[in-house]
């Protein structure tokens, strides 16, 4: 039996510098509270859709926090068959099953001093989520095959992208358990929710991206930049990553263009029926802001003649929508 343990970690996706990057209304919420959960050994839940960076959430509070020194274990709870659970989160000793050749340590082991994430925790079977609910409750696990418990101080960090109150409702989580881990909710914003970030977050993945394949400074269009800012990306920065890392290993050049970027057309942006009046106009002007500065290559005085307002008006406009110019090499004269 081959424990998840021994799996690789994701690279450098997952141990590059931890930030959030942004500056948007929400992701400064993220962090503030993150740095207050840092603080705090109490269980916490983070809530949002796919790929709107949980894991990364959870990281950065460990590595804030007391435990910072002590291991990091992170479970994908949908990944593990559900008859190699028990041994997976609480290890096994030598001959307890077929294929048992030695004493293997699970993830409360792995992690003993440290945190332990669990990742997508709605998939556990309810079977689990009672030994689960157990070994947070006691601070003790029992190897699979072992007469004696052993006690392990973690912090519990959990996630998933499902509503899991509407689970417990449904009778599909234990309400007990639920409470064991939503003591703190960290709600982490889908990417549409930050869209005035979006061209900082594709430039440093698009650095991070040429870094590890070995290429030279690769650098996204004005054009490529707007047209990210107007996508809705449902499955938020991973696909973003993903769009990104196409665009890089498919382009010609190290200059990436809205061709390169092959989004998809029925995941553009169409205002919410509950936006409000102010943000539907603040989007309004948002892409003529965005349409004016592509069209001109990020040349602000030739993009304010062309909206036909002055320079100051439209920098003052940039500043209050937070439109950001690409980095160096992007911008117009």
């Amino acid at each position: 039996v081959r424990s998840a343990l021994s799996l690789p970690e994701r690279g450098e996706a997952a141990s590059d510098a931890l930030s959030l990057l942004g500056t948007s209304a929400p992701l400064r919420t993220v962090r503030e509270t993150i740095a207050k959960l840092a603080r705090t050994q109490a269980p916490v839940y983070i809530s949002g859709e796919s790929g709107s960076g949980k894991e990364l959430a959870a990281r950065l509070i460990h590595v804030n926090g007391a435990r910072r020194d002590r291991p990091f274990v992170p479970v994908n709870c949908g990944a593990i068959p559900e008859s190699l659970m028990e041994s997976e989160f609480f290890g096994y000793r030598k001959g307890a099953f077929t294929g048992a050749e030695q004493d293997r340590e699970g993830f409360f082991q792995a992690a003993n001093g440290g945190t332990l994430f669990l990742d997508e925790v709605a998939e556990l079977p309810l079977a689990m989520q009672v030994k689960l609910l157990r070994a947070i409750q006691e601070k003790r696990v029992r190897k699979v095959g072992a007469t004696q418990e052993e006690p392990v101080d973690v912090r519990i960090i959990s996630a998933t992208h499902q509503v899991l109150s509407a689970l417990v409702s449904g009778g599909r989580f234990r309400q007990d358990l639920f409470y064991r881990l939503n003591v703190i909710e960290l709600k982490m914003p889908p990417l549409r929710e930050c869209r005035e970030d979006i061209p900082l977050i594709a430039e440093s993945i698009v650095e991070r991206l040429a870094r590890q394949c070995g290429r030279g400074v690769a650098r996204l269009s004005g054009e490529a930049l707007v047209e990210l800012s107007r996508y809705g990306f449902p499955g938020n920065v991973r696909e973003l990553e993903n769009i990104l890392e196409r665009a890089l290993a498919l382009s010609a050049s190290d200059h990436i263009d809205v061709a390169d970027l092959s989004l998809d057309p029925l995941a553009e942006v169409e205002p919410g029926a509950a936006e409000s009046l102010p943000q539907f106009l603040d989007g309004v002007e948002r892409k003529a802001i965005l349409d004016a500065l592509a069209k001109t290559d990020f040349n602000r005085t030739a993009a304010a003649k062309l909206l036909g307002i002055t320079f100051r008006a439209l920098r003052y406009r940039m500043q209050r929508l937070a439109i950001r110019e690409p980095g160096p090499g992007n911008r117009g004269a």
